[in-house]
């Protein structure tokens, strides 16, 4: 599904908004990720995502797709180690 909404992205140019409780799609599919905070929802940070595009699978293998994951993943209360 990620591939086609990004194909579908890059036939249309068209501007979307995807709700998603996983980091990694919204990384992958991304230009920005809006992080909100629990009750009342505010916006927390808005992390920019300048990965390449055309975006492929193997994306989400590199060091550079990793660090937006972590930072994001900091910003909601997850540790890595």
């Amino acid at each position: 599904m990620n591939l086609e909404l990004l194909r579908i992205w890059s036939e249309r140019r068209k501007t979307s908004v995807l709700i998603t409780h996983s980091i990694g799609e919204a990384v992958f599919l991304a230009d920005r990720v809006v992080v909100m905070t629990p009750r009342p929802g505010r916006v927390a940070e808005i992390v920019p995502v300048d990965l390449p595009r055309p975006r492929a699978a193997a994306l989400r293998l590199t060091e550079e797709f990793g660090k937006v994951v972590r930072r994001i993943g900091e910003l909601i209360g997850i540790t890595y180690e």
